[in-house]
Parts: C-alpha cells; sequence; structure tokens
C-alpha cells in the first residue's frame, strides 16, 4: 500500500527585488496541507534565517521524534505497558563543508518516559528498538538516529 503527502511551500521573503543579492530578500515562506494550519518556516538564523520560525532541519529532527514516538506509543499500548508520560529532547548535528553543502550525521533522541508500573520496565526498555526499526521517517534518512532513553516509574527511576 503507498500513502501520498502533498504540501505546497511558498516563498514570502520578497523585499520588492526578488533576489537580486544574497543580502536583498528574506528567506520567509509558509508550509501548507490540506487540514493543518499554515507553518511558518525560514532558513536557520546561521544561514540569513528568522530564528522565530522553524527552519528545515528542525522539522526534520523534530520528524524524527515524532516518528518515534508514535510508534513507540503504538507497540507500548500492544504490548500492555501502560505509558504515562512521554517527552523528548532530541538533537541533530549537521556538518557544513567548506561549499555551503552539508548534511546530517547524526539525531539523538532522548525520549524520557514515564509507566504505570515497574513490572512493565523491561518491554518499555525494549520496545524503543522495535520503535526504531518500525519508524518511516528513521527508515529514509541515511544517517545514524540514535537513542538515550530514560525510563521512570510511579515514583523511582529505572535505567
Amino acid at each position: 500500500m503507498s500513502h501520498a503527502y502533498n504540501v505546497a511551500v511558498r516563498w514570502t521573503g520578497d523585499r520588492g527585488t526578488g533576489t537580486s543579492g544574497l543580502r536583498d530578500y528574506d528567506r520567509t515562506h509558509v508550509v501548507e496541507a490540506d487540514g493543518p494550519p499554515p507553518l511558518v518556516g525560514s532558513s536557520d538564523p546561521a544561514f540569513r534565517g528568522e530564528a522565530d520560525r522553524w527552519n528545515p532541519e528542525q522539522l526534520l529532527v523534530a520528524a524524527l521524534s515524532q516518528c518515534h514516538m508514535l510508534w513507540y506509543l503504538h507497540l507500548c499500548a500492544t504490548a500492555g505497558v501502560v505509558v504515562t508520560a512521554y517527552s523528548d529532547d532530541a538533537g541533530g548535528t549537521m556538518e557544513e563543508e567548506p561549499d555551503g553543502a552539508g548534511q546530517f550525521t547524526e539525531v539523538v533522541l532522548r525520549p524520557q518516559v514515564k509507566i504505570s508500573d515497574q513490572a512493565m520496565a523491561h518491554a518499555a526498555k525494549t520496545l524503543h528498538a522495535e520503535a526504531h526499526a518500525k519508524c518511516f521517517i528513521a527508515r529514509s534518512v541515511n544517517f545514524a538516529v540514535r537513542h538515550e532513553p530514560t525510563l521512570s516509574v510511579a515514583e523511582g527511576v529505572a535505567r
């Protein structure tokens, strides 16, 4: 079965002279799709972008984090592991080359998972590997996606 994902990206950064020079236009844009509200974007501030808008690099890290979380929660639910809280402080590393090209070399997901019962701890820990193996986004990238999960159980922490 195949699924299609369509988005429209519209540049909004013309200051009146288009791309007449590298400093003469903004990197601002809007990402739209049927359903969700528009997402305002720009380039990273290091590349003349706006800090108050999402940049593609952040969105890639966010997509990996979201995909892992959604698979993990699904797998926990089907395995009888009751997750009561989940958060992730994910980070990615991109290496830029002298000519301006670059690529991600790694993304590290740091999920902090809270479960309801210590008896579920082993399954809760091991399900991260299966979530990674099933994540559509992680399976589609050509760089390492590592996981450094922390698990808390009711009142204590299990590592």
